[in-house]
């Protein structure tokens, strides 16, 4: 204490003592220490032993939130990377099912057009066979009608011919004959 009171005596010679004013910059008054220190060690002690435990409690809580946010942002993770594998084998799975639908597509396309061709092969069959069957039913009928046609005209022509020609004795004589004919028969007919 006497060192700080020379201090305090050199540092202030040649002025005035202002008693707003400590006599050293950096230490406080002695009877300041006496109460200051004491005070301080207690309230740090108080704040040790009931606010140390909240503080603990506080910072374990704090810790266990963290560590729960970290497990669980884990476990995200690994859900997505299971998930990012699942669509990886999902995307493999539909080129996979692409293909196979493509192949299912092609066969069928085959399988069309291999059934298209032989039902047109059959019908161009049944086309044909109807066409020649009309083609020999007009020759039929057309020979017939043609026939039917030629004996008209004979007949006409016969006609022509016999009248021009007979006398009326033979055309006479050939009614006759017809009449007879025509009577032999129906009398053998009625037998």
């Amino acid at each position: 204490m006497r060192l700080l009171e020379i201090l305090i005596r050199a540092a202030g010679e040649g002025h005035e003592h202002d008693v707003t004013q400590t006599p050293s910059k950096f230490l406080p008054e002695g009877y300041e220490l006496l109460f200051g220190i004491p005070a301080s060690l207690l309230v740090f002690g108080l704040l040790y032993k009931f606010a140390g435990p909240v503080i603990k409690k506080g910072m374990a809580a704090r810790t266990a939130k963290i560590q729960a946010e970290l497990d669980a942002g884990e476990a995200a993770r690994s859900a997505a990377d299971i998930e990012a594998v699942k669509i990886r084998e999902a995307k493999g799975d539909i080129a996979s099912e692409r293909s196979r639908i493509l192949a299912d597509a092609d066969a069928q396309a085959a399988t069309m057009l291999a059934d298209g061709r032989a039902r047109i092969k059959t019908e161009l069959a049944e086309v044909e066979a109807k066409a020649l069957a009309d083609i020999a039913s007009v020759q039929s009928r057309v020979g017939d009608e043609l026939r039917a046609e030629i004996a008209r005209l004979s007949s006409a022509a016969v006609d022509q011919v016999v009248t021009g020609s007979l006398d009326d004795a033979t055309h006479q004589e050939l009614i006759e004959n017809f009449i007879q004919r025509v009577g032999a028969q129906k009398a053998g007919a009625s037998k």
